[in-house]
């Protein structure tokens, strides 16, 4: 069974963040520059206060009229952080973030070591799961060596 540690290393652990006190234009074009869905919000000293994703600045930001040019990332960015460990499960991921309603989860070991989408954990569900379904099948027809 896969572990999110496995899914950083295919993916890399680069971490995006952006200043909380950052307005939403500034995060927008640093989403559209890094080119991701979410990014980790930070305090002045680095550490997360909070994630900004698609689905805040859809809801918090134009649902709501927001001015993007003066409204502060920490004013609509999603609190409560849903962080996982690195030697967690990809399917225990997979299950927080349903359980959580989130599609994004900060990779902590010792600090923030990678974020993860949840299409990340889906690409290495499917990959471990279809694997098992071919040695399945060459199984079944005989092609199992032993």
């Amino acid at each position: 069974m896969s572990t999110v540690r496995s899914v950083l290393e295919n993916k890399g652990r680069q971490v995006y963040t952006i200043r909380d006190r950052s307005t939403v234009d500034d995060a927008v074009v640093e989403m559209c520059r890094v080119k991701a869905g979410a990014l980790l919000a930070v305090d002045p000293k680095g550490r997360p206060t909070g994630i900004l994703s698609e689905r805040d600045l859809l809801v918090r930001v134009l649902l709501a009229h927001r001015d993007p040019a003066t409204t502060l990332v920490r004013d609509v960015m999603t609190r409560g952080l849903v962080c996982v460990d690195e030697d967690e499960p990809v399917e225990r991921a997979l299950s927080l973030m349903n359980e959580r309603r989130c599609r994004h989860l900060p990779v902590v070991h010792d600090g923030v070591v990678g974020l993860v989408s949840i299409g990340d954990l889906v690409r290495m569900a499917y990959g471990e799961h279809e694997h098992e379904l071919h040695v399945l099948h060459d199984y079944i027809e005989g092609k199992y060596p032993g």
